[in-house]
């Protein structure tokens, strides 16, 4: 039934869109959409005018998707102009927080072992004080001592790297 109208539609598409291309792809839309509601079960009294309504909705959505993509070639513009990635992205910052990262195990594996066990299991585990006294079978102040020290330890070295030594 709807076949007939083809011609009329894609005529009607061409007008609007100038592209023989576009326009046979905006008509093959429309049919689809019409299709689809007349297989849900409604009741198209004047398909004409339906295919019609539905190709000027899709070229809508069609423009609204073309300005979302309008955008600048970014090989055509200056250096300047260049979009610049974040920070921590930048080859210089990633290599200074990789360092930063080595410093900190460096100092956390120099901890005395058992220092180290409580402090490792506190940050890394995530366990509560009480937890690491149970698992280590000592004291909460020992394993409150052992944090501690840990904590210390780097700061120091925090404070070591930002002055750059």
């Amino acid at each position: 039934m709807l076949t007939r109208y083809y011609r009329d539609l894609l005529n009607f598409c061409l007008r609007k869109v100038r592209d023989r291309d576009v326009a046979a792809d905006l008509a093959q839309e429309s049919y689809a959409r019409v299709l689809s509601m007349q297989q849900s079960g409604q009741v198209i009294l004047e398909p004409g005018a339906l295919l019609r309504q539905v190709a000027l909705r899709a070229k809508i959505d069609l423009d609204r998707r073309a300005a979302l993509r309008q955008h600048d070639d970014i090989d055509a513009l200056d250096d300047a102009d260049q979009p610049v990635s974040p920070a921590y992205l930048q080859p210089e910052q990633a290599y200074a927080s990789s360092q930063a990262v080595d410093a900190y195990l460096e100092t956390i594996e120099a901890l005395p072992p058992r220092c180290r066990e409580a402090f490792c299991m506190y940050l890394f585990d995530e366990l509560s004080n009480q937890q690491i006294a149970q698992r280590m079978g000592v004291s909460l102040s020992m394993v409150n001592q052992y944090i501690s020290r840990g904590k210390i330890a780097c700061a120091a070295r925090r404070k070591a790297l930002d002055h750059g030594q």
